[in-house]
């Protein structure tokens, strides 16, 4: 079987979308707390569910950014495709 390697830059992506996920759960966590009128300490005692929302956001950007380069590459196969036939 072929080992699968990420290079230092893809880590580093993936890191920073792992962040933007757990800054976006801790908003979210944030604006919960102040609507409803939760003591602060919410922002601690939650944080499990701050991890698991931020897990959520994770995979979902995930998938969206395979959904678009899925297109993109059938975008740019189809072109390549019609730039051949008219050859």
């Amino acid at each position: 079987m072929k080992d699968i390697t990420f290079s230092a830059r893809r880590q580093k992506t993936e890191l920073w979308y792992l962040l933007g996920a757990f800054v976006v759960a801790n908003l979210v966590n944030l604006w919960a707390i102040t609507s409803y009128g939760a003591p602060i300490k919410e922002m601690f005692t939650s944080f499990f569910y701050v991890l698991t929302f931020t897990v959520f956001l994770y995979a979902l950007s995930v998938i969206v950014r395979i959904v678009v380069y899925g297109i993109r590459s059938l975008i740019v196969n189809r072109k390549k495709l019609k730039t051949n036939n008219s050859l």
